[in-house]
């Protein structure tokens, strides 16, 4: 996909011509899918999701936890209910009912027995309150450098009396860290996707 703007995974294809469209599948390729051409997804074998439960296993108290994609959104609530129990975690998203969503925040706020919500910074990262949180994990990262802004400062509302930690799970010498290099610089890769630096390794 890299070099051709193809993949191919069991017969199923996935191309581009549009290099924020590449990106966008590059990505979703490091977090361990495949989205063909016909719309169907399918799992690729990876770490990420082994990677996330280790940094939870050493995680202390409660952690947001953001992703970019719906498949993600999936996996990361089985393997949490599945280790911690299914009372561990809420979810924010576009999927999350309207009527559970505040609940959702309310439980993560305030149960113990919660330790965990999972969201997307497009859905969560604004105007929601989860000063419960003392880790906030970036299971995938997207391209918009406001939405990161913005998803970070939900842990840092009115209330918040500790220091947060912040955690980007990558996969090295891919996608993710030119995308985390260029949030770090401040720098929204969607604008910048036709600079030279991008264009020279894509």
């Amino acid at each position: 996909m890299k070099k051709e703007a193809i993949a191919i995974l069991k017969g199923k294809q996935s191309t581009t011509v549009n290099t924020l469209t590449q990106l966008m599948r590059l990505q979703q390729i490091t977090c361990g899918h495949f989205t063909a051409d016909d719309g169907a997804t399918q799992p690729i074998a990876n770490n990420r999701i082994a990677e996330l439960m280790d940094v939870l296993e050493e995680t202390e108290g409660k952690a947001i936890i953001w992703a970019h994609y719906q498949y993600d959104m999936t996996a990361i609530i089985d393997a949490v209910s599945k280790k911690y129990g299914a009372d561990s975690i809420v979810d924010y998203y576009g999927l999350t009912p309207q009527e559970e969503r505040q609940p959702n925040i309310k439980r993560f706020q305030d149960d113990p027995k919660c330790r965990f919500i999972v969201g997307t910074p497009s859905t969560g990262g604004y105007g929601i309150t989860l000063t419960a949180a003392n880790t906030v994990i970036y299971y995938s990262n997207g391209y918009d450098l406001e939405k990161r802004l913005q998803s970070e400062d939900r842990a840092h509302r009115i209330g918040q009396k500790k220091s947060v930690t912040y955690v980007d799970i990558m996969a090295d010498d891919t996608v993710d860290e030119k995308i985390v290099k260029a949030l770090r610089k401040k720098i929204n890769i969607a604008s910048e996707v036709l600079g030279e630096e991008l264009r020279s390794w894509i």
